[in-house]
């Protein structure tokens, strides 16, 4: 029986109605003390039991992708561990890299709250978090605290935006700033320019304020570390090709599609609980199952552009082994997953994993890099 599924989380969704923030919170300060204190018991124990539960290895589901080494496909999308305080768990709990942040250069508190919605009937949560975090410097100071204690055994992406405070014209700057103190710490990093919540942020997945950003960004990457750009799934065709054409100008690593989207079509949910209010009145972007088509649609999308030729990381609406499947066969090389990891628990990694080595087998194919574009590849 999943505990997550049929106790823990009717508990905390329905009967105590424990707000959002709070318990992704208190999750995080418990996955940082369990980084922290591994060697002691009880912490050893509990690392070792997490990893026999969730942990799944097969050199079937391993790639090299842009000079790193992914254990496995799935990953943990940015938002979730915003500072980078629980790094070393993510590996345990049987995620094939992770993401943190989003970092801004300037500490910043968000958004007021509350500021985060579970959305059930729809399996979805609307955030509006405006980038909350300690800032660049901060999580600076803890991954290089991080990196010289432990060997870490999956790649660790970091996802940067634009401080709240800072114009829209030296947004170039911002990002420039957090990516120099960065630079060493990360194994790969994002640009998020697609986050609905912090005001004209969207406006820089225009050509030439997004060039300005990626110019100031490859002038300083002189380690050469893989630089992604995380997008929105409202954008438009052509705006997408756009994007497209910018990422093969400026060697980037790859896209990562989609963030969340502003759109509110389909929703069951009526009234969001903690305001009173529906979420067409409500601020903020929405994640989980309404994301998914939109998202592998752009997957899609960017794949056929590029012939299969730039990598694409799939996020939006994963919760099962079909999910993933589908986004992986529409052109996604990696794959995210936040809101579907909050409502189906810890057990989804292992069980996605899994259902994963069951689709390869059914298909015929050695790994799974031989599945990413293969709806492409059949279609020819």
């Amino acid at each position: 029986m999943d505990i997550y599924k049929n106790a823990l989380r009717p508990l905390l969704f329905t009967l105590v109605k424990a707000d959002p923030e709070w318990l992704h919170s208190s999750t995080i300060r418990s996955l940082s003390w369990l980084g922290k204190t591994d060697h002691q018991v009880p912490a050893s124990w509990i690392n070792q039991f997490l990893a026999q539960s969730f942990c799944l290895s097969d050199a079937r589901l391993e790639q090299t992708l842009f000079g790193l080494h992914f254990p496995n496909p799935l990953g943990l999308a940015a938002g979730f561990d915003k500072d980078a305080i629980a790094v070393p768990m993510w590996s345990r709990l049987g995620f094939g890299f992770a993401e943190v942040g989003t970092v801004t250069f300037h500490a910043q508190p968000g958004n007021p709250r509350p500021r985060l919605f579970r959305l059930p009937l729809d399996k979805a949560a609307l955030n509006r978090m405006g980038f909350n975090n300690q800032g660049a410097a901060a999580m600076t100071a803890r991954l290089a605290k991080v990196r010289q204690e432990l060997n870490l055994s999956i790649p660790i992406g970091i996802n940067l935006g634009k401080s709240k405070i800072t114009p829209l014209e030296e947004a170039a700057k911002d990002y420039f700033n957090s990516f120099r103190l960065l630079k060493d710490y990360g194994d790969y990093f994002v640009v998020n320019v697609s986050s609905p919540n912090t005001p004209g942020l969207r406006s820089l997945q225009n050509t030439a304020m997004l060039s300005s950003i990626l110019d100031a960004l490859q002038q300083e990457n002189t380690t050469q570390k893989a630089i992604f750009v995380k997008i929105a799934p409202d954008l438009e065709w052509e705006a997408i090709a756009d994007i497209i054409s910018l990422a093969k100008t400026y060697q980037l690593a790859g896209i990562i599609a989609t963030n969340t989207t502003i759109h509110r079509d389909g929703l069951k949910t009526q009234v969001i609980t903690q305001t009173g209010k529906s979420p067409q009145q409500e601020a903020g972007g929405i994640s989980g199952v309404p994301l998914r088509e939109r998202s592998t649609e752009i997957i899609r999308f960017i794949w056929q552009q590029t012939a299969g030729q730039l990598p694409i990381i799939g996020a939006g609406g994963i919760f099962t082994p079909e999910d993933a499947w589908e986004k992986i066969t529409a052109g996604a090389c990696l794959i995210q997953v936040y809101t579907g990891w909050i409502y189906e628990g810890p057990a989804m990694i292992r069980h996605i994993l899994k259902g994963l080595l069951s689709k390869l087998e059914q298909s015929g194919l050695n790994s799974i890099s031989e599945a990413v574009g293969l709806q492409g590849k059949i279609e020819k």
